[in-house]
């Protein structure tokens, strides 16, 4: 074929796949279709063969009510089945109309009741629907006894050729790669034996496969019809074409009619198999010969097509849960590897590589964390393999499979002898890591009906050139390379549950890592601080002895030292302020924060509190109340309740201006008493409230030394005794610090 020759061949091919086979505007002619209006039921499109099946002509009757072309008797049982909840289970309506016997069979789609009239007097063959009698249930019993799916398959065509005579009854299964493939057949002796064989996607193109989808079944008697057209041909009510899903008489494309002459056949039926709502294959019929199969026996073979697809999902199922099962002792085996090595999660598969390659069957693994690269069995090289990887990588799949890897990765084809296949995991690790199972390359040879290469061709028409459905269906013998045996369920699944263990097992090492550094911290942090307050001390102590012995009111040299020794003497009470921050912090991240609670007057705390505090106060002018209520006792631990009033009173007086007030109060609330700091101050700004209690918050403008832990440490105390500290403010209208300690039984 020439070029030019090629590209209109595409062209061809493009409008062959994108044909809307859902809007033929027209019928098979063993029946009549009616579409119309409800509730009043009247005729919007006829079919133009009713004047020779029903005696009337369109113009007659269109826009006109269903009861002038049935009459009132048989418009009226139209009119009662249509009110039935669903049209596949309303009773069987059998019409009579000029002289002839009909199957009435009704659907609704996009807003128009499609009525169809099945003509039950065919001048063709037509199949013994008395031989349902006393079969479907023996029918159903021996597929649902079936052993294996194969045998399944088997019983499924005997059965259908059995009750509809058609001479070659197959089941078609679709491939992940768009084609087909023969997989049970019954056939008559003189019929040529397709059953193995391989069926080029184009067969069956993508929207023809969508209609099979929705709908279970569909029927040609007779390839060589003529077809009817609807009349008119556009919907009055829409001005669109009647869109014939689900239409019984829906007529079909020209090139499918010529491919069933071509493969010997002028009748065929075709039933869908279904896994959950995906096309999984197709029981199709074929008969030499026309060949008619009425209403109620299409439907016992739909039954049989439902029957077998859930049996399909359910043997499927059996067998999928039958592998997975196959692979736990090893994937335990692989986890407890795992769990035992001493660094890392790849260790541990690195460990057992047979167990690994055995896992999927593999012929070899790779496993790869960071610039280790561990390789056995039958493996690429280190080269080829980081490459891969990194092509893995930018897929971002957490599995990744392929059976015939140079079709997705053509530098696969440089090693497809070792490496055809490969299943492949990570984990999301910011190091590159991986395990990657490969299989050696099993050359096949895969029989097709007919060149595969040439599915369609290109003949010279009156109306130019067009696409004809091909005439050979010998067997093709097509020699495959670079292809491996299939990963199965099995694997995947193998695959997804050695990714969850380790990814569990590298997160739990990750969370023990990071506890003993906190341990470890904690740990530090507790002894520098309990070994630093003892030098710190001795500093304290020094630095008062040689304070006494140089007087601020001697001479120059004298005072200087003094106010060294002063400053020294402020920078170890600092440190040592700082230290037991540092360690009450420490104790209260790891959960080790301890109280010694005990019975406490809130008086003699307050009172406590006022001695220390109100010099400070009073150096600002700040009139500090505290009001400690009636007769109150606390269940607290006094060291520590006293560490969060001074805390709160003492960042009160240090953000509280000259001549302002603060009040500190205590009242009973149920079995609590509520401890209350409010202050005059500037405020905390709304952005700033919600993490005043994180660790080493501080208002660096106004409070330059503060080391942020303070309010951290209060809030740990105040849980410590169970209680909750909280904080309200306004800019300009101070703050208000409220806790709540048990009440002293």
């Amino acid at each position: 074929m020439s070029h030019p020759d090629r590209s209109v061949f595409e062209r061809l091919l493009s409008n062959c796949a994108s044909e809307p086979i859902q809007f033929p505007g027209a019928i098979q002619p063993h029946g009549v279709l009616l579409t119309l209006t409800e509730p009043d039921l009247v005729l919007l499109q006829v079919s133009a063969n009713i004047e020779s099946l029903l005696g009337q002509r369109p113009e007659q009757v269109l826009g006109q009510p269903l009861a002038c072309l049935l009459g009132e008797a048989q418009a009226t049982l139209i009119a009662q089945a249509r009110s039935a909840q669903s049209f596949s289970d309303a009773p069987r309506l059998l019409l009579t109309c000029n002289g002839r016997e009909f199957e009435a069979l009704l659907h609704r789609h996009d807003g128009v009741l499609v009525l169809e009239l099945e003509c039950r007097d065919n001048n063709v063959l037509v199949a013994n629907d008395k031989a349902l009698t006393g079969n479907l249930g023996r029918i159903l019993r021996n597929l649902q006894a079936a052993p294996t799916l194969q045998a399944l398959y088997e019983a499924c065509v005997r059965e259908i050729q059995k009750l509809t005579g058609y001479d070659r009854v197959l089941v078609y299964r679709f491939e992940e790669q768009g084609h087909g493939q023969v997989i049970a057949e019954a056939s008559s002796p003189d019929m040529e034996l397709y059953n193995g064989l391989f069926f080029p996607a184009s067969d069956i193109p993508e929207q023809a496969r969508e209609l099979y989808r929705r709908n279970w079944l569909r029927i040609i008697p007779d390839a060589d019809y003529q077809a009817v057209e609807l009349l008119p041909r556009l919907r009055p009510d829409t001005g669109q074409p009647l869109d014939m899903s689900f239409a019984t008489l829906r007529s079909v494309s020209p090139i499918h009619c010529e491919y069933m002459r071509n493969m010997g056949v002028l009748s065929s039926m075709s039933v869908s198999l279904l896994k959950g709502d995906k096309l999984w294959g197709l029981i199709t019929c074929g008969h030499r010969t026309p060949l008619y199969v009425p209403h109620e026996l299409r439907i016992a073979c739909q039954t049989l097509g439902q029957v077998l697809s859930l049996q399909i999902s359910a043997m499927e199922a059996l067998e999928v849960n039958r592998q997975r099962d196959a692979k736990l002792q090893t994937l335990a085996l692989l986890n407890e590897s795992m769990v035992a090595a001493q660094d890392d999660v790849f260790d541990g598969l690195a460990a057992q590589p047979e167990l690994l390659m055995q896992l999927v069957d593999a012929s070899g693994v790779a496993i790869l964390e960071g610039n280790q690269l561990h390789c056995f069995g039958n493996c690429p090289t280190p080269e080829q393999i980081r490459l891969l990887h990194a092509w893995l990588m930018k897929r971002n799949e957490p599995v990744f499979s392929s059976h015939h890897l140079s079709s997705v990765y053509p530098p696969a084809e440089a090693y497809q002898k070792s490496a055809s296949g490969v299943l492949a995991m990570s984990l999301p690790k910011p190091i590159d890591n991986g395990v990657l199972w490969f299989r050696q390359e099993v050359k096949e040879s895969i029989p097709w009906s007919g060149n595969p290469e040439k599915p369609l061709d290109m003949v010279d028409s009156e109306a130019g050139l067009r696409l004809r459905p091909r005439t050979s269906f010998e067997i093709w013998k097509v020699e495959m390379t670079g292809i491996a045996s299939r990963w199965s369920h099995g694997d995947l699944f193998a695959a997804n549950d050695l990714r969850r263990s380790a990814l569990e097992d590298d997160l739990a090492r990750q969370v023990r890592r990071e506890q003993q550094a906190v341990r470890a911290r904690d740990d530090l942090v507790a002894v520098v601080s309990h070994d630093l307050r003892n030098p710190m001390t001795v500093i304290s102590m020094l630095c008062g002895m040689m304070q006494k012995s140089f007087s601020s009111d001697g001479p120059h040299t004298s005072r200087r030292i003094s106010s060294a020794i002063d400053t020294m003497q402020q920078a170890a009470s600092r440190m040592n302020v700082l230290l037991e921050d540092l360690l009450d912090t420490s104790k209260i991240e790891a959960g080790r924060y301890t109280i010694a609670p005990r019975s406490l007057e809130v008086s003699q705390i307050f009172d406590e509190a006022y001695t220390l505090l109100a010099p400070l106060a009073l150096d600002k002018g700040i009139d500090l109340v505290f009001s400690p209520g009636e007769q109150l006792r606390v269940h607290a631990d006094p060291e520590r309740l006293f560490q969060v009033l001074s805390n709160l009173i003492g960042n009160a007086i240090k953000f509280t201006p000259m001549q302002g007030q603060i009040s500190v109060s205590a009242q009973a609330d149920g079995e609590r008493v509520l401890f209350c700091v409010r202050d005059c101050g500037e405020g905390i700004a709304p952005e700033q409230l919600p993490f005043i209690f994180d660790r080493y918050w501080t208002l660096k403008d106004n409070n330059p030394t503060g080391t942020g832990l303070g309010l951290y440490i209060s809030q740990g105390i105040v849980k410590a005794h169970g209680g909750t500290l909280s904080a309200e403010s306004e800019l300009g209208q101070g703050s208000v610090f409220r806790f709540s300690i048990p009440v002293a039984v």
